[in-house]
């Protein structure tokens, strides 16, 4: 694939591109013991995407610590419900590991907050909008670059609702799962970028 010539993208175009989502399985983790039981799993991998979700803040000084913690594998997505099991302890060897790979966008934020929650050694974060933007692309965010990379539009609708409210629906569930998704998508797209340019 030769490298794409365009470098920028408005919101107008991105409007206009087709609608990406997850479509494989998802796991929904609200327990401590099912936190151990995928964290032990996940170990082996060597590149995960990764996101946060937090719950909106409309007050001025109101803040909430994250509630949601995505990771993707090549063929799956797990959201651990942090708002629920009020710990990340069993995560803790795959966030402090340097030996896996775990990318997103905006990604030193995400793990500012999670330091708060709980303080660890932070390992393997890589933010993807860095890479990007050495190859020449203007936009930084993850709507953005998957409309340069992938060729389609992620939905943003459910971006600001209550992530820690007891139930997630369909739509928050869905759309977690899709940005940790898309980030590693792009990250291995840019990733062959970079290899072809040499």
């Amino acid at each position: 694939m030769k490298p794409t010539e365009k470098r920028t993208i408005s919101k107008a175009e991105i409007n206009e591109l087709p609608l990406l989502a997850w479509e494989g399985p998802i796991e929904l983790i609200e327990t401590i013991a099912e936190m151990e039981a995928i964290a032990e799993k996940l170990t082996g991998e060597d590149l995960l995407g990764f996101d946060t979700e937090t719950r909106p803040s409309f007050k001025r000084g109101e803040f909430y610590p994250p509630a949601l913690i995505q990771i993707a594998t090549a063929d799956r997505v797990f959201l651990f419900r942090i708002s629920k099991t009020k710990s990340l302890e069993p995560l803790l060897p795959i966030l402090e590991s340097s030996d896996i790979i775990k990318c997103g966008v905006g990604i030193h934020d995400d793990v500012k907050q999670l330091q708060k929650f709980s303080d660890f050694k932070v390992g393997g974060f890589l933010e993807i909008s860095q890479l990007t933007q050495e190859l020449g692309y203007e936009n930084r965010g993850l709507r953005a670059l998957a409309g340069l990379l992938l060729g389609g539009r992620i939905s943003k609708a459910a971006q600001v609702s209550n992530w820690a409210r007891d139930q997630l629906d369909k739509k928050q569930i869905k759309y977690a799962a899709t940005d940790a998704w898309v980030s590693r998508a792009i990250y291995l797209r840019a990733l062959a970028e970079k290899q072809e340019q040499g």
